[in-house]
């Protein structure tokens, strides 16, 4: 038996004994703890696909035949964010695909005078190129932080690609006509990072250290979050993209209408303003730990899904969900594979 597959088998057991079957609005069951991949442990080898104006690298598991799954990570994180995640569910008989965005790891621009732009316009379109160039027809979506704007952009304008989604925090399509209105103040403090980032001086601070902002995001996001040395390395090793700096300054300036957006994705941006709905099956997580945005009850975005929806807040988690609570998370995207 291969060590991916006894992991998975492992991981498998513990979402099993989760609980995590609920299928009104409420708090998600916290499972046991299983064993966790060891920081070691690497989603690796990567496979590559020319989609797009991107070269994606991404992770593979689970067989090639099964329902797909699409997991996609945020910033400053990377694919390990899903290290517990994919096995659980390709243990289950899913094909689980784990990109990473444009901006982290191995992924690259395919021509040089391409704008590195991370609007929300452009993550969501490199996930459709990533479908197209594998003939993925349909996937399960889920992400947190970008990887869930990702999904919610995926899921609002290409409802016929989406069996179903998962993010964490709601509907998180960016209403760029109010960027500018201020919010309460204790929730305006945890944003600091976006404000800093506007400036050359942001620019130039993310460049030198990019490792401890995102180790101090990590550690404010997720104040729960027992994460040691060596995971945290491990991700952070996919900042070291030669274009995370311009994507990730672009993401943050575009949101406050400070830098103009690539002009390949303007129909798309134009589409997004709107704030279209989302109709396909989807189930919204809030970690009651999150340091940036407090759990709630998903009334606010409830308008914005018109299929089928189910809101769960995941006890003891912060802001990064699927890597602190994996058996969730997974049992959460088999609930849409079994629907």
């Amino acid at each position: 038996m291969s060590d991916s597959v006894d992991r998975g088998r492992r991981l498998l057991l513990g979402a099993a004994l989760s609980g995590v079957a609920s299928r009104a609005f409420g708090q998600a069951e916290a499972p046991a703890r299983p064993v966790r991949a060891p920081p070691s442990e690497r989603m690796e080898p990567l496979k590559h696909a020319d989609a797009g104006v991107l070269n994606i690298a991404y992770y593979e598991e689970g067989p090639a035949n099964g329902p797909v799954v699409i997991l996609l990570h945020g910033f400053p994180y990377d694919i390990h964010t899903y290290v517990d995640v994919s096995p659980q569910l390709a243990a289950q008989g899913c094909r689980v695909i784990v990109p990473y965005l444009r901006g982290f790891g191995a992924t690259r621009f395919r021509d040089t005078a391409t704008l590195r732009s991370g609007e929300q316009a452009a993550i969501g379109a490199d996930v459709i190129a990533l479908m197209d160039a594998l003939g993925i027809p349909r996937a399960v979506l889920a992400g947190h932080n970008w990887g869930g704007r990702a999904t919610c952009v995926v899921a609002a304008l290409w409802p016929e690609r989406c069996n179903g989604m998962v993010t964490v925090n709601g509907y998180l399509i960016q209403d760029l006509a109010r960027a500018l209105v201020p919010i309460s103040p204790k929730y305006e403090v945890a944003l600091w990072y976006e404000y800093y980032f506007q400036l050359e001086r942001g620019r130039a601070g993310l460049a030198a250290n990019r490792r401890e902002i995102a180790r101090i995001l990590w550690e404010q996001w997720s104040p729960n979050w027992d994460f040691d040395d060596a995971v945290f390395d491990r991700s952070a090793a996919a900042h070291d993209n030669p274009d995370y700096i311009d994507v990730v300054i672009h993401s943050y300036r575009h949101r406050f209408g400070l830098a103009a957006g690539d002009p390949q994705y303007a129909d798309l941006q134009r589409r997004l303003a709107s704030l279209p709905p989302i109709s396909v099956p989807s189930v919204t997580l809030d970690g009651d730990k999150d340091g940036v945005l407090p759990a709630s009850d998903g009334s606010a975005s409830a308008s914005k899904f018109t299929g089928r929806r189910i809101h769960r807040v995941v006890p003891g988690a912060g802001h990064n969900v699927p890597q602190e609570a994996p058996e969730v998370f997974a049992a959460t995207v088999m609930e849409l594979i079994r629907a």
